[in-house]
């Protein structure tokens, strides 16, 4: 299996969705402190889906 580097547009998708994540994990933010590990899911989720799939 072949990785690409994923977009420099998908990555920092991915890094706002991680670090919200983190924050609604530290602190009290409304809409993100309830879904905070699904912030960090997705987060990842993108990264792997940009890393194997083509153009990504």
């Amino acid at each position: 299996m072949r990785l690409n580097a994923p977009k420099q547009i998908v990555w920092i998708i991915a890094l706002i969705l991680g670090v919200l994540g983190i924050l609604g994990m530290l602190t009290d933010i409304p809409v993100v402190t309830e879904y905070h590990v699904w912030f960090i899911i997705i987060g990842w989720l993108l990264l792997i889906i940009a890393t194997v799939a083509k153009g990504f």
